[in-house]
Order: structure tokens, then C-alpha cells, then sequence
């Protein structure tokens, strides 16, 4: 994961945007959409419609069955859930919510775990949000592990934009370096890291606190594949782990560390 390299980019001024290819609305359980209805209908008691809305929802999720797909409007729902954590975790980091895209990209609004195969359609919005940008570094997730394939979808829609802009002669891409992390099902080894950012204690708190505002993914993930440990747990024990590597191969002694390889893509 990458959060410690977030916060430092964003303590040094740097102009950080925050990408989130898909809504996620897949990863929420039920009971916190009733939560947030909860809410919402006690805020505005007089709405007719509201209430009817949250009795309907609430009486669709008290039927459903199990591997039933959502309906629609709670699919948004749910999407809703995330992007509000999302905004709140960036908010902690000092990023410009202005800078936080939500592209939802199609392939991933099926209502299931099985996802539709990528399209044009995905990577068009990958590569309109490139060229608005024009990133001098991106950052991706390189967890090709994670127990539904998404992360290695999304990371192809990557590759693939970046494929079209390099076909095109995109000037920028001259001055881009695209680095890939991972850490919440794996990490890379260490003869493979190209690049290691040093985490201090205060920044890993940081860090884990921004990974707390995704509430919905906290205590018990949906997906948590072979790991039954938190996100944030294997967050820090993997940085830790590879801190004392780079501690033991000689190099200077770091509370965490986060670990980086460069694709090439020209």
C-alpha cells in the first residue's frame, strides 16, 4: 500500500490526485446501507418520500436471498458508502476532494462478484482523466492476488490507456514514471523493489487512520480473501517487514517502509 508515500507527496506540496476506478459498491454489507437510511430519515422526519424509500430498501434487503443481486438503487447506494469514506480519507490526507475522481468504470457495475470484461468504454475514461491530469508520476495497485480479479482489471485499463497515449506521441508522458504497489493480499519481494519510501512512526499512524475512515471495509471485510487480518493490520505489518529486510540487507533502520516497481511503458 502506499499511504505513507501519499502524505509525504501531499506534506511537500506536491499536486496529488486520487483516482478510484471503480464505485465498490460491491464490498458494503447490507447492514450498513440500513445504518445510513437510519440516519438520513431521522434528519428529515417529514419526508414522505424518504420514508418510503427506506421502508422499501429495508423491506428488499429483509427478503433477499442469498447471492440475490441488488437492486440499482442500492447498488448506488452502496456506492454512495464508499465514496463518502473515500472523501473523508482524503480530506485526513490533505488532499483537494476537487482532485478525488470517482470514474466508476463500467466493467464493474454488475451487482456481482463476476464483473464484465473490461471495454473501450473503460479505458476511454481512463485515458480522458490521463490527458486532463498529466500525471508526473501515477501510482497503481499491483495486488494481482485479490481474491475477485478487480485490481488486475484495473490495472490492464491502466496499461491500456497508457498503450494509447504512447501511440498518440503524448509529450507529457516523457516526464512520467508509472510505479506499482501492493500490500493488502501481497508484497513484492525485495530484489524486485525498484524504489522503497521510508514511513515513520507518526506518518503510520496517519496512515492507518486514513484507512479507518473506509469504515465499511473495517473489522470484517466482504472480500478479505486468505488473510484474515484487517487492511490495516497487513498494511503495517507487511511495511514493517519490509523495513527490517532493508534493515538486514545493510541499509539504515525505518519503522516501515513501502515498496515501488516501475512499469515501463515506452
Amino acid at each position: 500500500s502506499m499511504g505513507g508515500t501519499l502524505l509525504r507527496l501531499v506534506d511537500q506540496g506536491h499536486e496529488v490526485h486520487v483516482a478510484y476506478q471503480t464505485s465498490g459498491n460491491i464490498a458494503v454489507f447490507d447492514d450498513e446501507v440500513i445504518r445510513f437510511l437510519d440516519f438520513a430519515t431521522d434528519v428529515q422526519q417529514d419526508n414522505v418520500a424518504l420514508q418510503k424509500q427506506f421502508q422499501d430498501v429495508r423491506a428488499f434487503l429483509n427478503s433477499k436471498k442469498p447471492g440475490e443481486v441488488d437492486s440499482p438503487e442500492i447498488q448506488h447506494f452502496k456506492g454512495l458508502i464508499r465514496k463518502g469514506e473515500a472523501l473523508a480519507a482524503c480530506r485526513y490526507c490533505g488532499v483537494d476532494e476537487a482532485n478525488a475522481h470517482f470514474q466508476n468504470l463500467p466493467f464493474y457495475e454488475t451487482g456481482t462478484v463476476k464483473k464484465k470484461p473490461h471495454s473501450e468504454a473503460d479505458v476511454e475514461i481512463t485515458y480522458q482523466l490521463l490527458q486532463e491530469v498529466k500525471p508526473h508520476q501515477i501510482f497503481a495497485a499491483g495486488d494481482l492476488s485479490d481474491p475477485h480479479g478487480t485490481h488486475r482489471v484495473c490495472l490492464q485499463i491502466i496499461f491500456s490507456a497508457l498503450d494509447r497515449l504512447v501511440a498518440e506521441g503524448a509529450e507529457w508522458l516523457k516526464d512520467c514514471y508509472v510505479w506499482l504497489y501492493r500490500g493488502a493480499w501481497q508484497e513484492w519481494d525485495i530484489a524486485d523493489m525498484e524504489m522503497a519510501v521510508p514511513v515513520g512512526p507518526m506518518d503510520m499512524e496517519r496512515k492507518k487512520n486514513a484507512i479507518f475512515k473506509h469504515q465499511s471495509q473495517k473489522d470484517s471485510a466482504m472480500f478479505p480473501g486468505n488473510d484474515d487480518r484487517e487492511f490495516w493490520q497487513r498494511a503495517e505489518q507487511r511495511n514493517k517487514e519490509t523495513a527490517c529486510k532493508y534493515n538486514e540487507l545493510g541499509m539504515a533502520e525505518y519503522e516501515a517502509m513501502e515498496g515501488f516497481v516501475r512499469y515501463h511503458f515506452m
